[in-house]
């Protein structure tokens, strides 16, 4: 059976091998390149890496970060483009036809969505397409990882960045992943340690303002000192012997064995990855600061350092510690706020930050037996975050579905993962919405969530 499932791995890898090469050698022979990706760790790995691979070859690029792909971003790109262009689309594009037909130049869509109707794009790289799952075993920044690495063998450096996307979208280190990670360690782009995975820093710190884990004592000081005194454990996380780091690793599993799911005890300890060719070592730590500038809208300074600009990191590494204690204090101001339905937990909410933290908050370590909604009405549009787990899209869970059909009944945009996606919905409509996305998870799952317990 093993044998069977690596042959199958090894066709689907070859076959979207096949597709990069196409896109690689379309993306080769322009030399203007118009550059969209999204802002999360994923979208932003993914430009670096394209961005990089074109330098290389003195193609010429502008890139944009974006939060989504709307029709704004279509207007943006065809007043910024001109008929000798090429345009890549990274991290997004798959469930965007009639958007992306508007553009007259040649498209190239490099993604891990889940595809809906039919492309109109010169090239779609997608591991879907090969029968590998974006959601759990490739990510956009994997994708655009192997389009590199067929524009130039020598673009294997670049792995480093692939590892941090598959890390900031969560996902499994098998299959397409593996394949990469393999790769990175052989070459000395990417070292694996056993340990916490958090960033690096005085332990108090990180346990004060790191949201995942999210922890009984995530954010509160005296708690921490508490806890640490008790395991007689202190110091930089990096510098601690190994007999402390596996007495704090034992204590957080069995705090997180508690309410989190177990995928989130598995996230939390394990092997971390030190990205050796980047500017930052500590995958988490990096990961962090990229969400920090994509969320800030200060796409610059991510791509900067994906670009090996040394001269930013200090910068962004403050940023980032800023805007993870905001996280948690999010997380603490949400758990208050948590309505419960038949099939789904949301929250509704007006001008609140980090929405898609605290919607992975709650399903990961809170109440993993229900997906969580989550709506943040701001400027007029209300955003939503839904996340769930690999155990509820086991059983059926498909929140890109859930998300698109309640968004399209509202006259919004929705899509994304079956286990992450998000939608924008217009002032009004919320309770709507939310209604008829707890009656989807509901037919996803069966039957009511509750009876599942």
């Amino acid at each position: 059976m093993m044998v069977v499932q690596l042959a199958t791995e090894s066709i689907a890898i070859s076959r979207l091998k096949e597709l990069a090469s196409k896109a690689a050698d379309v993306i080769s022979a322009y030399k203007y390149v118009r550059i969209i990706s999204h802002n999360d760790a994923d979208g932003l790995t993914s430009a670096g890496i394209m961005c990089r691979a074109l330098a290389r070859k003195g193609i010429h690029f502008h890139t944009t970060i974006t939060s989504r792909l709307a029709q704004d971003t279509i207007e943006t790109i065809k007043s910024s483009v001109s008929d000798a262009d090429l345009v890549v689309f990274c991290d997004m594009g798959s469930s965007h036809a009639e958007l992306i037909q508007q553009i007259k130049n040649d498209v190239v869509v490099i993604d891990h969505h889940m595809p809906v109707g039919e492309s109109p794009a010169k090239v779609a790289v997608n591991p879907h397409y090969a029968g590998i799952d974006g959601a759990i075993y490739l990510s956009a920044s994997g994708t655009t990882y192997l389009v590199a690495k067929e524009m130039d063998p020598d673009n294997a450096d670049l792995s480093g960045l692939a590892i941090a996307g598959a890390v900031g979208d969560k996902q499994l280190f098998e299959s397409s992943n593996l394949h990469i990670l393999e790769e990175a360690i052989h070459n000395g782009v990417v070292s694996v340690k056993k340990g916490l995975r958090v960033g690096d820093g005085d332990i108090a710190n990180v346990l004060e303002y790191t949201p995942e884990p999210y922890l009984d004592i995530t954010g509160d000081r005296k708690k921490i000192h508490d806890f640490l005194e008790i395991l007689g454990v202190k110091g930089t996380l990096s510098e601690m012997a190994q007999e402390d780091i596996k007495k704090l690793t034992t204590s957080i599993a069995l705090k997180l064995a508690k309410h989190a799911s177990p995928e989130a005890v598995d996230a939390a300890i394990g092997d971390v990855h030190y990205l050796e060719k980047e500017l930052v070592k500590n995958v988490y730590d990096f990961v962090a600061i990229l969400n920090t500038c994509g969320k800030l809208e200060k796409a610059g300074l991510a791509l900067s350092m994906c670009m090996l600009d040394g001269s930013v990191v200090e910068e962004a590494r403050q940023m980032a510690v800023k805007y993870q204690r905001s996280i948690v204090a999010s997380i603490k101001q949400a758990e208050g706020m948590l309505q419960q339905g038949k099939n789904i937990w949301y929250l509704i909410a007006k001008d609140m930050d980090n929405t898609g933290m605290i919607s992975s908050a709650v399903v990961r370590y809170m109440h993993p037996e229900k997906p969580c909604i989550v709506t943040n009405e701001v400027e007029g549009i209300v955003k939503v975050s839904g996340r769930g787990t690999r155990a509820l899209t086991a059983k059926g869970l498909d929140l890109a579905y859930a998300m698109r059909e309640g968004a399209l009944a509202v006259e919004g945009q929705g899509g994304g993962h079956n286990i992450a996606s998000g939608a924008s919905i217009p002032p009004g409509s919320v309770q709507k919405f939310i209604d008829i996305v707890d009656d989807i998870v509901g037919q996803q799952l069966g039957e009511n969530a509750d009876d599942k317990r």
